[in-house]
């Protein structure tokens, strides 16, 4: 039996009560009830609080009212005992074998298991990067990459339908400089002191010219361009390939230059006209995000007629709502913390609910530090560490796992050695050696010709306490999905995973698995290899939302 189970159990047990009439409770029946593993094992397997949360619906205290579920829960099939504690909670112990039923159901469902409905019907637009296509993408982005890809796992699975948005910032001043730069590279000139430095430029400006020999070759203005479109679409190409080997992939590659090209920007311009929330000023064109707890106005077109970033912030928003997206996630950097009003204001000035519609994630800052050091300066960037170096520094598991084990909004400090140390106390090494060991054990067993198999599978033979504490952190992985996605919080599944590698290595060394000797295998063997099993596929399915391999050998 599964918390989700239990929690319609209860609330069958309710409906039972008060169609029967021994139970009166004004205003609707709850369609779930909280159920929570207690600290103390001695608490039973689950409990709930639901008699104390209706206490004041019913016409019976909550004491009673926890009397009257317990006797009704009494007869449910896979419960062995209900037990009222204190002022009326429910402390619940299931039989062996409803409990050790689960391992069957895990290893069945394989990778299935964990995901849920939660947010069945939504469709989110996540947002995680938005970049200028000058350079390399820095640690500032890998950090979003990790985090906006594992939020963006974890939301599938919990049911929502996920479009991963890649914003480029290729419109504005910062291309011509950029393009300038790659010329005069190319040309043997200095580059602007405004420009963009770095080895990286002149790797793109021999690239430039081996792609098209003719450049140098161009009128001024022209030839400033073609280095320019050139360049972008070299650079950008190497932000993608860098994502790829990242296992960062997006789903829209959305052009900042494309708003305006398209007439997305003036379209918004309009939708926002409508609403009633433009007004005109000393000849410029003003949003009136006061209306909605906005510090200031925001100007969308100068007196002299040029558009606002906040211009393009707009109509990008309407755009993404105009694609069907229910919720519109941004993760913005810690510089960009005084965006969150703007932007709730200006989906308002849309006719929004921005507490429906629009969120904003600010991450922290990043610090590397290698030998005792803080690693600032990129060999290829010349100024910010790249996610490229960072990928050949670290590794692609150790640097995913370590990022999104964090809330977002915490500053975060990464000692190279540490998290690339294969020893327990690195989070990351201990979850995958979990993996790894489940994988090892299974190997043996094929060795000795016995197979995890659920075939002949007698689930009450798990009654073991250690075996019965690892069923129990099994259960949760799918309340952890649905927690993880509804909080925005992925970092929720590494640290189960943890905690539950350390509630497996607990059962291991209690509960040996595989024959010694010349012992023959026994139905208790048989049993302990399903439920190796069942947590080889909860660590394999929790890495997976992460991004990070389970390894079968380490």
């Amino acid at each position: 039996m599964t918390p989700s189970e239990l929690s319609d159990a209860v609330v069958h047990a309710l409906r039972a009560l008060v169609e029967r009439g021994a139970v009166e409770l004004t205003g609707d029946l709850p369609a779930s009830v909280v159920v929570e593993r207690p600290r103390n094992s001695s608490h039973g397997d689950y409990a709930t609080n639901v008699a104390l949360q209706l206490g004041k619906r019913s016409n019976l205290k909550p004491p009673a009212l926890a009397a009257a579920l317990a006797e009704e829960l009494a007869g449910v099939a896979g419960i062995a005992s209900v037990d009222v504690a204190g002022p009326g909670f429910l402390n619940i112990t299931f039989d062996a074998g409803a409990q050790g039923g689960l391992a069957g159901t895990i290893v069945a469902a394989g990778p299935a298991y964990g995901r849920n409905e939660t947010l069945a019907g939504r469709r989110v637009n996540v947002e995680f990067i938005s970049a200028n296509p000058t350079g390399p993408l820095h640690l500032g982005h890998t950090r979003w990459a990790a985090v906006g890809d594992a939020l963006s796992r974890v939301m599938e699975a919990a049911g929502a339908e996920v479009t991963r948005e890649f914003y480029v910032n290729d419109r504005g001043n910062q291309m011509d400089k950029f393009g300038a730069s790659v010329e005069a590279a190319a040309q043997g000139r200095p580059v602007p002191e405004d420009g963009y430095h770095g080895d990286y430029i002149a790797d793109l400006a021999r690239q430039v010219v081996a792609n098209r020999p003719d450049i140098l070759e161009l009128p001024e203005g022209e030839r400033l361009v073609a280095f320019r479109e050139e360049a972008y679409q070299l650079q950008l190409t190497e932000q993608q390939q860098h994502l790829e080997t990242f296992r960062t992939r997006f789903d829209v590659w959305f052009s900042e230059r494309g708003l305006y090209d398209d007439g997305k920007v003036e379209h918004g311009l309009k939708v926002l006209q409508e609403k009633g929330h433009l007004f005109e000023s000393e000849g410029a064109l003003w949003m009136r995000t006061t209306d909605f707890g906005d510090d200031k106005d925001r100007v969308l077109r100068r007196g002299n007629g040029e558009l606002t970033y906040f211009a393009s912030d707009t109509a990008y928003y309407v755009d993404k709502r105009e694609r069907g997206f229910d919720t519109c996630i941004y993760l913005l950097g810690a510089d960009h913390h005084g965006y969150v009003g703007r932007l709730r204001s200006m989906a308002a000035c849309a006719g929004d609910d921005p507490d429906q519609t629009l969120e904003v994630l600010i991450g922290q800052m990043v610090k590397i530090l290698r030998g005792g050091e803080e690693v600032r300066l990129s060999k290829r960037a010349g100024t910010l560490v790249t996610l490229e170096e960072l990928v050949d520094l670290i590794g692609v598991d150790a640097l995913r796992y370590t990022l999104a084990r964090y809330p977002t909004d915490s500053p975060l400090t990464l000692d190279v050695e540490q998290i690339t140390r294969a020893s327990n106390d690195n989070p990351v090494f201990y979850v995958q050696y979990a993996h790894a060991r489940l994988a090892s054990i299974l190997r043996n067993a094929g060795d000795l010709g016995i197979a995890a198999s659920t075939d002949g599978f007698d689930p009450s033979l798990l009654a073991h306490p250690r075996e019965g504490e690892l069923l129990r952190a099994l259960a949760e992985l799918p309340r952890v999905v649905a927690a993880s996605a509804q909080l925005r919080e992925p970092h929720r599944v590494a640290r189960y995973l943890e905690e539950t590698a350390g509630t497996f290595h607990r059962f291991y060394d209690a509960c040996r698995v595989l024959p010694q000797g010349d012992e023959e295998a026994t139905d208790l063997h048989r049993a302990r290899l399903v439920l190796v099993d069942a947590t080889r596929v909860v660590f394999a399915n929790g890495l997976g939302l992460l991004g990070v391999d389970a390894p079968e050998r380490m």
